[in-house]
């Protein structure tokens, strides 16, 4: 399957500094390995391809289900439908450490707004927070 049967664009892609980054990290550097700009390029459209095919089936499994929203479990069974359930356990817990980092976020954003203070007075400090940055770095 490709982008271009589910009317999507040949501009689809992923960053490639990105993905040589993850490719980076996981070649161990006493190898001496080079990942190769064909070969990144390929992988690149693979998970396009990959992402591309996931998404349409969990669309399909939502619209059957009447929902508007394309949710987890729609990826998860998607994923089992096409033979990717072994990957589901992993990809859940990895799903669950976002939504821990994600309370960690608003729990900041609540400490702002418990913190009593208007948006004049936040303001005010941000901008003496830039002075005082300025005066240290020129």
């Amino acid at each position: 399957m490709s982008d271009r049967e589910f009317g999507g664009s040949d501009d689809l892609s992923l960053p490639k500094a990105t993905v040589q980054k993850i490719v980076t990290e996981i070649l161990p550097s006493s190898s001496g390995l080079v990942f190769g700009k064909d070969a990144r390029d390929l992988l690149i459209e693979c998970c396009v391809e990959f992402i591309t095919l996931i998404s349409s089936e969990a669309n399909d499994i939502s619209e059957k289900e009447s929902k508007k929203t394309i949710a987890c479990d729609h990826i998860t069974k998607a994923l089992e439908q096409l033979g990717f359930g072994a990957y589901v356990p992993e990809i859940m817990a990895v799903a669950n450490d976002h939504k821990e980092q994600l309370k960690g976020r608003e729990k900041k954003a609540n400490k702002l707004e418990s913190s009593d203070l208007t948006t004049e007075q936040l303001l005010a400090l941000q901008e003496e927070a830039f002075r005082e940055a300025a005066q240290r770095h020129g």
